[in-house]
């Protein structure tokens, strides 16, 4: 089986995660590593959460994500999410994430807020 990793793009000050097609407690905790590697090292203004290839998420997910957006929320940054498919965005929705983070159809959308 080969195994899902995450791919990093940065823009600028702006970090785009591409998550794998499953997000769950198996492979968060390299999300949590990695990003915080990253985070620490460059300046970073906005995260952005790419969940185009996403289709499967779990609570760790969510807790990742609200994770991140606490820290840039602390340091005056942003986070946002595009890409999001129908099953995603209601797991998100269910776990109050869309309250706090903008949910955009595409990552070109997501770069320009």
């Amino acid at each position: 089986m080969e195994k899902e990793t995450f791919t990093y793009e940065a823009r600028g000050q702006i970090l785009i995660i591409h998550l794998p097609r499953e997000l769950d407690h198996h492979n968060c905790r390299n999300l949590r590593y990695e990003t915080d590697l990253l985070l620490s090292e460059n300046y970073i203004s906005k995260v952005i959460f790419d969940f185009s290839r996403t289709e499967f998420m779990d609570s760790s997910g969510i807790g990742v994500l609200l994770n991140r957006y606490k820290q840039m929320a602390g340091s005056g940054g942003k986070v946002a999410i595009c890409g999001a498919g129908a099953q995603v965005k209601r797991i998100l929705t269910m776990g109050g994430v869309c309250r706090l983070i903008k949910n955009f159809d595409t990552k070109e959308a997501a770069i320009a807020d």
